[in-house]
């Protein structure tokens, strides 16, 4: 069976999104922050149809948490959009070519037909739940990876149900304050640090989820 996997940037006072999230600014005010470190990683701007970058410490684990991975699951926000009926004119937020090259679940109250896109991935768009959503990404993925992408509503729903396996986190050196933290709610989750890795100005953690 896949290994389930997750990973997100954090703030050091817990947060993976700032404060007054819209679609507008999916990240929140500072939330992009977050995110920065990646951005100029060749192994990222690869994955973008991008050339150049920086390799390193940082780029290695961008290319190991990518490897391997059959299907995505994801949150409409992450997709992009909000909670409503869909315009089936809206593509997402990530172009024609989209970085997953691969079925990706979109976990949505709203259906919609599939929606194909250039490199192969496809966007498929679940209503009835995480457990389905889940079970359509195994099915495709076979034994390569499932990765579960934000943002934290969705993370934390599988963290919630002992649907996880592995959850990653880049601790960025930023403090927002105020946002969406991830481990709202989630008292009794308990986490074995499996490896930890020191890039430039991110600290990889990697936690098995204890059942």
């Amino acid at each position: 069976m896949s290994t389930v996997t997750s990973q997100l940037s954090i703030s050091l006072d817990g947060y993976v999104a700032g404060p007054e999230q819209s679609l507008r600014d999916p990240l929140g005010r500072g939330g992009e922050q977050l995110h920065e470190w990646v951005y100029g990683l060749d192994a990222w701007r690869a994955q973008h149809g991008l050339s150049g970058g920086e390799g390193g410490v940082d780029s290695e684990v961008v290319e190991e948490m990518t490897r391997d991975v059959g299907a995505y699951v994801m949150g409409r926000r992450m997709f992009g959009g909000g909670d409503g009926p869909w315009d089936e004119t809206w593509r997402g937020w990530w172009g024609e070519e989209p970085p997953f090259h691969t079925p990706v679940f979109v976990l949505t109250h709203h259906p919609r037909e599939p929606l194909p896109m250039a490199g192969g991935t496809t966007f498929r768009f679940v209503t009835d739940g995480v457990h389905s959503a889940l079970e359509q990404a195994r099915e495709v993925a076979g034994d390569r990876k499932v990765a579960i992408g934000g943002g934290a509503s969705t993370v934390r729903q599988y963290l919630a149900a002992g649907l996880l396996d592995t959850l990653q986190l880049h601790i960025v050196p930023v403090v927002l304050g105020n946002g969406e933290r991830l481990f709202t709610g989630l008292d009794d989750l308990r986490l074995e640090q499996a490896a930890a890795v020191a890039g430039p100005t991110v600290t990889h953690v990697t936690y098995r989820v204890l059942r």
